[in-house]
């Protein structure tokens, strides 16, 4: 009896690591230089095609960033967001959490200069998180080792977006449970905020705040400034117009954010939580009295994001086209 008893703890035992192994498997496939062999010159290409691109277009390098949280947010770093809407698929830029985005066009720009190079080898997925990788270079952050090794989605997740990516005027909790979710803890989404130190804000996700009343924990002079920047619906109700989210460093990925936070002068409720909510304002202080520390953060919580449950090995595919599913 004794034996049995060991016999079958020592099945458990091993079945529950085959589990744990299969679990985690998505993550482990994942490796530096993924590409040494199949295609050497990759990541400088995409590099280079990201500087360059840069030069031409300088708000690129923050579509690169903002591509990899919507990407990687919703259920796997795996170019779904890439998709458009063809053949059954409906894209995921239709949905209003992605309201603003752009500059797709060109992340086919930098994938077909990896097609002229190795045809069918570097993945959709993995040109969203180096593109991301380079482009917080291109804005004066720090270099980041990302692993590679994701293969693309062949489908989208347009259906669920909103189960995944918080809205601006989330509540803090809200915003912080959907970062746990995939595994970022709350230091690290206080740093993963920080990516509104660069680029700008479309005023429809303003005026709550500045309309009917000013919003009291807005700094009246900067919400005189922002109502210049943003009329009020009534008046103008097509009018799109946008604000800096850093008017002092504005293309710069900085730790000039938490102190405007720390001034009343975020732009987005969400933001100015982070300064307010007592889970976070100790990180929101901190970053802001520390630029070195809030990259050093930054840098971990990109990775961590990029690597959420990406589709390795058999799963997916590699598409010829960012925008199509390879039978389509």
């Amino acid at each position: 009896m004794a034996t049995n008893m060991r016999r079958c703890s020592s099945n458990f035992i091993f079945l529950l690591i085959s589990l744990l192994l299969q679990f985690y498997s998505g993550k482990s496939d994942l490796q530096l230089n993924y590409y040494t062999e199949s295609c050497p010159n990759a990541e400088e290409i995409i590099k280079q095609e990201v500087i360059k691109l840069y030069k031409e277009h300088g708000n690129t390098a923050v579509s690169w960033i903002r591509n990899l949280f919507h990407d990687c947010m919703v259920q796997s770093c795996d170019a779904s967001l890439l998709l458009e809407t063809a053949n059954g698929i409906e894209s995921e830029t239709t949905s209003q959490r992605s309201f603003g985005m752009r500059n797709f066009k060109y992340v086919n720009t930098i994938k077909q200069a990896l097609e002229t190079e190795c045809p069918l080898t570097v993945s959709c997925a993995d040109i969203v998180a180096l593109s991301a990788r380079d482009g917080v270079v291109m804005l004066g952050g720090p270099h980041i080792e990302m692993k590679t090794g994701r293969r693309d989605s062949n489908e989208s997740y347009a259906t669920v977006i909103e189960d995944f990516i918080p809205n601006h005027n989330d509540t803090m909790s809200l915003v912080l449970s959907r970062f746990q979710s995939i595994g970022i803890d709350v230091e690290a989404t206080v740093a993963l905020l920080g990516a509104h130190s660069v680029g700008r804000i479309h005023c429809v996700n303003i005026v709550n705040r500045l309309y009917p009343t000013v919003d009291p924990t807005l700094d009246p002079e900067y919400a005189e400034y922002l109502k210049g920047r943003c009329p009020s619906p009534d008046t103008d109700p097509k009018a799109v117009q946008y604000a800096r989210n850093d008017r002092i460093t504005p293309m710069v990925l900085d730790n000039m954010y938490y102190k405007n936070l720390l001034s009343h002068k975020g732009l987005l409720l969400v933001d100015q939580q982070l300064a307010s909510d007592p889970t976070t304002s100790p990180f929101v202080e901190k970053m802001a009295s520390d630029n070195g520390y809030f990259q050093d953060q930054f840098s971990r919580a990109l990775v961590l994001l990029s690597e959420n449950n990406p589709l390795t090995g058999d799963q997916g595919e590699i598409r010829k086209d960012c925008r199509y599913i390879n039978n389509n």
